[in-house]
């Protein structure tokens, strides 16, 4: 067994004979249904937003999710199901059918809570893993508008927001060869980090519109680096806004 150095959010370990198993993790924080919540939305979008992050992270780097455990910092009661069948639901956009005992959870049983507060964590294995495998002259595409707090429910509606039926037209394309999902420290940073991760260095392009430096909450942007000579189908396949954010050299 062996620790892999990555720059991705993620815990990637190679073991031999199998491939590699992948850790994924995510938290949300004062979103929900409760009186002190700063982001008033109910429990199954928490729990479909807590999940979709965590296996984006794992299915960008070519990974089967294998098992899921979510902390609830809330008390038991409707609250808890409706975030649980958010996870379900995502994980099923995900073709992902985990049994049972593949899936644990934890609440808080001993004081009484007034914000919400959960967490995720998703492992997978890999036989190939698909990170790092960036190339000089790829074209860094942002699919998906940069959206956090309650922009989020409207890009959605609005088809701006990255999904799960995105990434997974990406990760069947030949010519996308590295995602990585895009968070709270923005498209620069992941698009920095996509480059470094390959050896590479990224030359910026002028994106009017697109902010490179907003937060893109609970990854609401995809960024894919492909073979620029597919750009254009690649735009005509997604329903999704797409934008050129620069080139790795």
């Amino acid at each position: 067994m062996r620790y892999l150095k990555t720059l991705r959010d993620l815990v990637i370990i190679e073991l031999p004979s199998i491939g590699y198993m992948v850790v994924s993790c995510d938290s949300i924080g004062s979103v929900g249904p409760n009186p002190l919540d700063e982001v008033k939305v109910n429990g199954r979008i928490v729990g479909k937003f807590l999940a979709r992050v965590a296996l984006m992270e794992v299915m960008s780097v070519n990974a089967q999710p294998i098992a899921c455990a979510v902390t609830l910092s809330i008390n038991q009661g409707s609250q808890v199901a409706e975030i649980l069948d958010g996870v379900r639901e995502e994980l099923s956009e995900a073709g992902v059918n985990l049994p049972e005992e593949a899936f644990i959870m934890s609440t808080e049983k001993n004081f009484k809570v007034s914000q919400t507060g959960v967490g995720i964590a998703i492992m997978g294995l890999a036989r190939d893993l698909k990170t790092g495998k960036a190339l000089r002259g790829d074209l860094l595409v942002a699919i998906g508008k940069p959206c956090v707090g309650i922009e989020v429910l409207d890009g959605e509606e609005r088809d701006q927001i990255a999904d799960l039926k995105d990434l997974a037209k990406l990760m069947r394309k030949d010519y996308v060869h590295e995602v990585i999902p895009v968070g709270s420290k923005g498209i620069i940073h992941e698009a920095l980090t996509l480059a470094r991760n390959s050896s590479l260095t990224l030359k910026l392009f002028d994106s009017p519109h697109i902010n490179l430096y907003k937060s893109a909450g609970p990854a609401t942007v995809l960024l894919a680096a492909i073979d620029e000579l597919w750009f254009t189908e690649l735009r005509e396949n997604l329903n999704k806004p797409v934008n050129i954010v620069g080139k790795l050299l």
